[in-house]
């Protein structure tokens, strides 16, 4: 409101021989800040987008794990399934004429190209698979503590694979998620060894995959959707003898005729959800900066971490509660540093 009474001031005490000229405007001022709203709203929605996207992954992910009408204690089934899904709706919106799939390319998968993806793929599964593995074991108020471990193998891997080191500041907010992690087991009411182990390989996967994502991205011409073509082509390939071998399909055949339409459908929606996370990250670097990213996944967590007490009824301990706390508040400090450069 004070600059737009300054400029108000401006524009009646400016005038020229002939005629008077305001310096901005009234209707320009009306544009820029009309402009302005625009932004902040599209801004809102692209954040809510991903959010929402993000969190209806995981809570759609437990409740076929744990709290449909019929217990689905197959990950790698689920995981499989979701990328099939996840390979349809790429071919179809890389042919769509719609405005909003425009970001994605035509589907392509060139046998030149597989066998300089093909190492990329195999983090790319083993980060999504112990992803799966870790939520079923776990409950989704612990599952973030249980992920948390990504910052520190980030560090570890930066250093022994680009030989990179990693500042004072920055080591010290490691210490607090290491130090939440410990707490956050500890105080874990319904505490899982499986779900941690899982959930410490989920981190050392996410961690790789970040570092080697950045040169195989070069074998695509810096596209991230024509990656994303070949990782999950191949990823339904890679997965499938894991699949066979782990037994897990034996076990859908003595379920599956108890399986209502609905399971499907609560399967492909999640396996829908985790493609449209894709377009939602997309927007959210092209709308906001990364330090509102940040900011942003953070809230996320701390949601997410809520919504679960509330929908699952998971307890949480002091304890636990605190742990949590000091992986998010590490995590986000964390962030922060490596944006400012501390």
């Amino acid at each position: 409101m004070s600059t737009e009474v300054e400029l108000d001031d401006l524009n009646s005490n400016l005038k020229d021989d002939k005629v008077n000229k305001p310096l901005l405007p009234v209707s320009s001022m009306h544009r820029k800040k009309k402009e302005e709203k625009n932004e902040t709203m599209i801004i809102a929605l692209v954040i809510t987008f991903y959010w929402v996207c993000s969190m209806s992954v995981v809570f759609l992910n437990k409740y076929i794990f744990s709290y449909a009408d019929y217990e689905f204690p197959f990950p790698l089934f689920v995981t499989w399934y979701q990328f099939i899904v996840a390979l349809v709706l790429l071919i179809i919106t890389g042919y769509s004429k719609l405005k909003i799939f425009s970001i994605v390319p035509p589907f392509e998968f060139k046998s030149s190209i597989v066998f300089k993806i093909l190492p990329l793929t195999a983090i790319y599964v083993g980060m999504l698979t112990f992803n799966n593995l870790c939520l079923a074991y776990v409950e989704v108020s612990f599952y973030q503590v249980a992920r948390s471990l990504t910052i520190i193998f980030n560090i570890v891997f930066t250093y022994l694979i680009l030989h990179n080191k990693t500042s004072p500041a920055a080591m010290g907010a490691c210490a607090v998620v290491f130090f939440g992690f410990i707490m956050g087991s500890y105080g874990e009411s319904h505490f899982s060894l499986p779900g941690l182990i899982f959930g410490i390989c989920s981190s050392i996967f996410v961690a790789l995959y970040g570092i080697f994502v950045k040169k195989k991205l070069q074998v695509v011409d810096n596209n991230e959707w024509r990656l994303l073509h070949y990782n999950t082509t191949l990823a339904i390939i890679l997965l499938f003898p894991i699949l066979l071998f782990s037994g897990e399909l034996g076990g859908i055949k003595s379920v599956y005729l108890d399986l209502t339409p609905k399971f499907w459908l609560i399967m492909t929606l999640t396996g829908i959800t985790g493609f449209l996370i894709n377009i939602a990250t997309f927007l959210q670097i092209k709308f906001t900066t990364p330090l509102t990213s940040t900011i942003s996944g953070t809230a996320k967590a701390c949601t997410q971490t809520v919504l679960s007490v509330i929908i699952f009824k998971n307890p949480i301990t002091f304890t636990n509660g605190f742990g949590i706390f000091l992986v998010l508040f590490g995590s986000l400090l964390y962030s922060l540093i490596r944006y400012y450069k501390i």
